[in-house]
This record gives C-alpha cells, sequence and structure tokens, in this order.
C-alpha cells in the first residue's frame, strides 16, 4: 500500500499533471511525501523478506482499540483507491464545472483570495484573473472603459448572456483542486458565439467596455482579435 501510495504521487509529478491537482506551493510536500512513502514502502517489504528467511511469522499488531471495519480491510480499502488512482489521468475542471460553480467577475469574501496579484502599468498586461481583481478593489466598470485587454482563458457559453456574447474564464486555485473556483468576464464578438466551442481556450485581445447584461451593468471584453491557444500545461491561476 505505501509503495502504491508512494508511486502515484511522484506518477501524477512525473507526468506534469499534479499541478492540476494541487496549486505550485503545495507540490513539494506531495513529492516528498511520495519519496517518503516510497522509502516506508522498500523498508516494510525488506523487513518482510528478511522474516520470511528466517522463517519467522509476520504478526498483525494487537488489536488495542475499536475498528469500524475487520483487520486489513482499510488498507485493502487504500490500496485499492491508490491502484485505481495509477490508472487514472487527472483533468483540469471545464465549463460544466464553471457553469455549475457560477462564473463570477468578481471575488466573494465567502472564497479564498487569490494570493497574487500584479498590478501591471499597462492594461493590456493584465491577465483575467488581474482584471477580476481590480473589479473586487473598485467595481465600478466605466473606470476601465476604452482600456485595452489581452486575456487568456476557455470559452463558456453563458445561458444568461445573448448569442454574441461568451465568459471568457479560468479556475483559480488557492490550495487544491477541491477548492478551485471560476471566474471570468463576458466577451462580445461579431456573429454568433457557437463559432467557438464550450472549452476551447483563447487567446482574447479588444477593448473594455460597459454594457448591461442580464439587468446589471458589468465590465465586458469588445474583441478585437480571438485567437485559439493550446491549453497551458498549468490551466488554473492562483
Amino acid at each position: 500500500m505505501l509503495l502504491a501510495w508512494g508511486g502515484l504521487m511522484l506518477r501524477f509529478w512525473l507526468t506534469g499533471r499534479i499541478n492540476i491537482l494541487l496549486h505550485p506551493d503545495y507540490v513539494w510536500l506531495a513529492i516528498a511525501a511520495g519519496f517518503a512513502l516510497l522509502g516506508l514502502g522498500v523498508a516494510k517489504l525488506w523487513e518482510g523478506l528478511r522474516l520470511l528467511r528466517r522463517g519467522i511469522a509476520i504478526t498483525q499488531p494487537s488489536e488495542s482499540h475499536a475498528n469500524l471495519l475487520p483487520p486489513g480491510w482499510s488498507s485493502a480499502l487504500l490500496l485499492a483507491i491508490a491502484l485505481f488512482g495509477l490508472q487514472f489521468t487527472p483533468r483540469a475542471f471545464a465549463s460544466q464545472v464553471a457553469i455549475e460553480r457560477g462564473v463570477a467577475d468578481t471575488l466573494t469574501l465567502t472564497r479564498s483570495q487569490p494570493q497574487s496579484f500584479r498590478t501591471n502599468t499597462r492594461p493590456e498586461d493584465r491577465s483575467l484573473i488581474d482584471w477580476v481583481r481590480l473589479l473586487n478593489v473598485y467595481p465600478e466598470p466605466d473606470a476601465y472603459t476604452g482600456q485595452k485587454a489581452s486575456v487568456e482563458g476557455f470559452v463558456i457559453h453563458s445561458p444568461n448572456l445573448p448569442s454574441n456574447y461568451f465568459t471568457i474564464t479560468r479556475f483559480v486555485i488557492t490550495c487544491c483542486a477541491a477548492d478551485v473556483y471560476p471566474v471570468g468576464l463576458p466577451v462580445r464578438i461579431e456573429g454568433d458565439r457557437t463559432i467557438y466551442e464550450q472549452d476551447q481556450w483563447l487567446r482574447v485581445e479588444g477593448n473594455m467596455a460597459t454594457e448591461t447584461l442580464d439587468g446589471q451593468r458589468q465590465l465586458v471584453i469588445q474583441a478585437a482579435s480571438l485567437t485559439p491557444i493550446e491549453e497551458p500545461q498549468n490551466p488554473y491561476d492562483y
């Protein structure tokens, strides 16, 4: 079981998929835990082989406390989970999860705040999370009208927006995959949004504008250029 869990953590690290599960600040903990579990597993295996060579039976520790499961079941369950994880390739969250969780252009107090905020002097250098954080600090969209924008994210066809709008979206991760949440900004385009499939990654360049959508004044990107891009190695922002 120790070998399986150690191998699982190191597999996610070596394949680069650990970025989908953990914030980069905590990746080293998972790597260290993976090596530690592998080391313990090898030590346990070596000890077991040594006892077998000597003909000494391996005994289970005496039960000194109450167990919910029969002896050995909890270890078998953990081993089964680790083996399942070794067959499983984690994928980044996509549009369906974003719609279910609700895409916002501001950060509510009940959500973990991004751990970094870059105050770029040029608006076109701001990332999507920079814009969202800016709106969180000063939510008056007119203050940004006319400024240039160049952001990257994936497409969501928000059901509450007209057909010539989509939402450019990124997930923000503050600790692990369990706490990710989506943020985004509406993008106005020429034509119907179905030209761009949901979950397609785009670089959106244009100018900021203020519009009333779904009864609410919002900051909107008036797209001048839409460029398809590959999904980043790490699709989350912080």
